[in-house]
């Protein structure tokens, strides 16, 4: 029987020392995986950066621009039940800049009664008359809010009233009937109401009124009806001549001569 030398003994020892060690260097403490997942739970951060609706703060600077302008637009002389709301109770400013790059046509037919004063009748005449046919659609011409609709039998009939984010307020009347209901919000372009001939109104027809402040402006001094679009993107309004609005409206075009005819008819004699 042979007995190992020392030398094998030795390495046999080392060896086994070695294994040892390397096993108490693995084994953790218990707790160590509670303390781990303490660590890593601390460092995560409480908001999530990538989620902006989480952002309080943001969203609550939002909130209180959009209250402030509906403060500003929408409650101001709002619960009235007049074409003019405001009266003598604003100050009308020397100058105002409206944007109305947004306008929408409340419908596409052409004019057929113009603003201002009507000798026939003996009154003035606020708006500008559109044809249409009843039971056509008649669209909100900016965005904004409807402030009324109310029935006026010796008038404008059924009509709507809103009031837009740029100032403006417009009035359609002589509707049939009814798409939208106080307070709801529209955008420009949506149906608001049906045409009609109802109130005081000689056939089909939109009337359709612009009103800042309450004060009536010619629709035809800020809209080119023949196209369907603004004149500019913006209306410069001036105190200087709101009280005859009838000037608002844009110089007419003088007709041309027609010299070649005159001389053919100058022949003819």
């Amino acid at each position: 029987m042979k007995f190992p030398t020392l030398n094998t003994l030795l390495i046999t020892l080392l060896a086994s020392t070695a294994a040892f060690q390397a096993q108490a260097q693995l084994k953790l403490p218990a707790s160590h995986t509670k303390q781990h997942n303490t660590l890593i739970a601390n460092q995560r951060p409480s908001v999530n950066p990538f989620k902006i609706e989480n952002n309080n703060i943001l969203l609550n600077q939002v909130k209180a621009r959009e209250a402030a302008m509906d403060n500003e637009i929408f409650n101001t002389f709002w619960n009235s039940e007049s074409v003019n709301p405001y009266g003598n109770a604003v100050t009308i400013p020397d100058h105002h800049d409206i944007d109305v790059s947004e306008f929408q046509s409340p419908c596409p037919g052409h004019i057929t009664s113009n603003y201002g004063y009507r000798s026939r009748f003996g009154r003035m005449h606020y708006g500008t008359d559109l044809k249409l046919q009843v039971g056509d659609t008649v669209r909100a011409a900016f965005s904004g809010k409807i402030r009324l609709t109310k029935y006026e039998g010796r008038g404008y009939g059924y009509y709507v009233i809103v009031r837009h984010d740029n100032g403006l307020e417009t009035v359609y009347g002589h509707l049939s009937r009814f798409l939208v209901k106080p307070n709801q919000f529209v955008k420009a372009g949506d149906p608001i109401a049906l045409g009609g001939n109802t109130g005081r109104s000689t056939g089909p027809h939109l009337h359709f009124e612009t009103r800042y402040l309450g004060i009536p402006i010619n629709p035809a001094a800020i809209i080119d009806f023949e196209n369907q679009v603004p004149h500019k993107d913006i209306f410069a309004f001036d105190k200087r001549t709101y009280g005859k609005s009838q000037k608002y409206a844009p110089a007419k075009r003088k007709a041309k001569k027609n010299y070649a005819s005159k001389k053919r008819r100058t022949r003819k004699k």
